[in-house]
């Protein structure tokens, strides 16, 4: 498969990217042709509370699109977007996934937004053999569900450990966890369950377990309960804006320990929640925007020149994704000429393919398991530093090595 890239043809992708598009072809090489172009479902959320994280999801795969249409599609042909909202909850992603498969005949999906939509749509998917990737579905089991369900989302059984580390070795003297999590999101059940049995694991006192869900904006009763335990360090599962407005909260309280977020932290959207008293926040991720390859740079800069920030990383994930299907397909073409396969023999040999390959992505090496869970090898943890003025905010990763 292809994983290196030419400087030349990164210096003319991140000039493309910031033309104004005058038709749809805009954005492709001269030399592929749009009638023929092969559709990817998008299945993220685009309303509801969980939107922000859907368009993090959505700015990853169109600077994707836009790059891999550049340098030539599938050999040639192009690929093209079908956007479907999932919104929030279940129902959203199920119907989301069958428009996709039934009536936008799409060759694979990346999506949902949620770990907890992905139990409900995946099995969908699978049943119709139509390969998914999940770009931000951290929660455990999610690959087991069907042999057509993978994810570039590391678990966060392997993730969420860094963070408790880093915050030890920032304050030795830790000895006691109050525990927050979003108890109507599977994601976050299932992350919270890998952070207290850490605690647990590593000699600390888990002294209370505080529910909440995603919806909430009130957290005065779980924070002033958790307050008065003493803890030295507060631990939250749960999403950018109910987490950041717990946080919010347990500040304004007067708790002044070290805050550890969970995967639903790893967005800059973050900051103009909780604001200030978002700084020194500790948040264990999957990606650096500083990781050094080329595939990154290219994607960095990109995302930098069309966003004006650092790129967050279920946008690297997103991307990642799409890498994974343009290169299977890519490969898959020069073995069967796709263009001659019945739509039902394109789905299922190109989930044969995207499971066999190593990808060069913006997250560094990736392939994966028999089962379809990713293999990577690279993880980080960030800590939110604020600036003066309490609106703007970055990630500014730590040495855990």
């Amino acid at each position: 498969m292809k994983n290196a890239i030419a400087p030349q043809t990164a210096f003319l992708f991140i000039c493309s990217i910031l033309l104004v598009a005058c038709s749809k072809s805009d954005n492709l090489n001269p030399k592929t042709n749009t009638s023929n172009a092969i559709p990817i479902g998008i299945a993220f959320a685009q309303t509801s509370n969980v939107a922000l994280l859907g368009q993090e999801g959505t700015d990853g795969v169109k600077i994707a699109e836009k790059y891999f249409n550049h340098t030539g599609g599938i050999n040639g042909k192009p690929i093209k977007l079908v956007f479907q909202d999932t919104g929030g909850d279940e129902a959203g992603a199920i119907n989301a996934f069958q428009t996709l498969i039934n009536q936008n005949k799409v060759v694979g999906i990346i999506g949902p937004t949620l770990s907890q939509q992905a139990f409900s749509a995946n099995p969908i998917a699978d049943r119709n053999r139509v390969p998914v990737i999940g770009a931000s579905n951290t929660a455990q089991g999610i690959p087991e569900i069907g042999d057509y369900v993978a994810r570039v989302s590391s678990s966060v059984a392997v993730v969420a450990p860094y963070s408790l580390k880093a915050a030890l070795k920032q304050n030795p003297q830790i000895k006691r966890v109050a525990v927050f999590y979003a108890q109507n999101d599977a994601f976050n059940k299932s992350e919270t369950e890998i952070f207290q049995k850490t605690v647990k694991n590593l000699g600390l006192n888990l002294v209370t377990v505080q529910k909440f869900q995603t919806t909430d904006t009130d957290f005065q009763a779980q924070a002033s309960d958790a307050i008065n335990l003493k803890p030295d360090l507060v631990i939250i599962s749960g999403l950018a804006v109910d987490g950041g407005n717990l946080v919010k909260q347990l500040r304004e309280l007067g708790y002044k320990g070290l805050i550890i977020g969970g995967n639903g932290f790893n967005t800059s959207h973050i900051f103009s929640v909780c604001r200030a008293l978002c700084d020194g926040v500790i948040v264990a991720q999957a990606y650096s925007p500083v990781y050094p390859s080329e595939m990154n740079a290219v994607f960095r800069k990109a995302y930098i020149e069309q966003y004006q920030r650092e790129p967050p990383q279920v946008s690297a994930q997103a991307f990642a994704a799409m890498q994974v299907y343009i290169e299977a397909l890519q490969s898959l073409d020069k073995k069967s000429e796709i263009n001659k396969l019945t739509l039902p023999q394109l789905r299922t040999q190109l989930n044969q393919e995207l499971l066999k390959g190593k990808y060069q992505t913006p997250l560094g090496e990736i392939a994966f398991t028999p089962t379809g869970d990713v293999i990577q090898k690279e993880f980080y943890v960030a800590q939110l530093k604020m600036e003066a003025n309490g609106i703007k905010g970055k990630f500014s990763f730590l040495n855990i090595k």
